[in-house]
């Protein structure tokens, strides 16, 4: 069924579209091949979540002139979560978004940003340096590798936090559950930290809880999934056709519903 309005794919810390990779891997295409109207916002990689705010809403627009629609569905993944509530919040957006899912999104913060901060500061300005010259180079305008990783950290547990849903946009979320290591390489290593400092399941980086916002619709699969491997990142064939279904489904109950 072809939705009544095109979609946005926004993605996370780290990755962004550069050359012949594809922040969303093959999700684009496949949707595309779906009959589904889709891009991939140019948003920077380590941009705060303000510039990277605005960064969406001048994408979104061009997108709305080039196809003619109204409004649009934005897909955000991990931190993306953040950028598109920001945008539709304080950027006067919400008439231009039909529906918000967020997947994995650290709407309550993550405890592996809160981590890195405890690093000596020398060590933290050295890492801001170089990531920030990489992704310059990589195409990112404003990088700002520090000041995401402490937009990014988490709320602490006695603190109240309520989440703003707009009243104009349908906002739902999902989450991921990373059960063991060695599932995902890339995972490893951050799972191993909530494995150890940290109670309650996650995907390896955003635990459960931070990724509920709005209409939570509970784990993007039954299985095993990782916060890469729900975007196509290091994600092998047989679990890929999940992923793919997963999408589909999304996408199918978005039009149905109207969006």
């Amino acid at each position: 069924m072809k939705s009544k309005y095109p979609f946005v794919l926004v993605h996370g810390v780290a990755l962004k579209d550069f050359l012949l990779f594809k922040a969303f891997g093959r999700i684009e295409k496949m949707l595309e091949d779906e009959g589904y109207r889709v891009r991939t916002a140019k948003t920077d990689a380590f941009g705060t979540i303000e510039n990277n705010a605005a960064q969406l809403k001048e994408d979104i627009q061009a997108f709305l002139r080039k196809t003619g629609a109204e409004k649009v569905n934005i897909i955000a993944h991990s931190k993306g979560g953040l950028d598109a509530r920001y945008m539709i919040e304080h950027l006067g957006m919400e008439d231009a978004v039909a529906s918000l899912t967020t997947l994995c999104t650290p709407h309550r913060g993550a405890a592996l940003a809160s981590r890195i901060l405890h690093l000596p500061g020398f060590v933290l300005r050295i890492l801001d340096c170089l990531i920030n010259l990489v992704y310059r180079i990589g195409g990112d305008k404003r990088p700002a590798a520090l000041a995401v990783c402490r937009q990014l950290q988490a709320v602490p547990e006695d603190k109240t936090v309520v989440l703003h849903v707009s009243d104009k946009v349908y906002c739902q979320s999902y989450s991921a559950v990373l059960e063991k290591k060695r599932l995902d390489f890339v995972m490893d290593v951050p799972l191993m930290y909530f494995k150890t400092f940290e109670n309650g399941p996650s995907d390896g980086m955003v635990s459960v809880e931070s990724a509920k916002y709005g209409n939570y619709r509970g784990e993007c699969m039954e299985e095993s999934v990782s916060h890469s491997e729900i975007v196509d990142f290091g994600t092998k064939k047989k679990k890929k056709e999940k992923v793919f279904l997963f999408y589909k489904r999304l996408c199918a109950e978005l039009a149905e519903d109207g969006f």
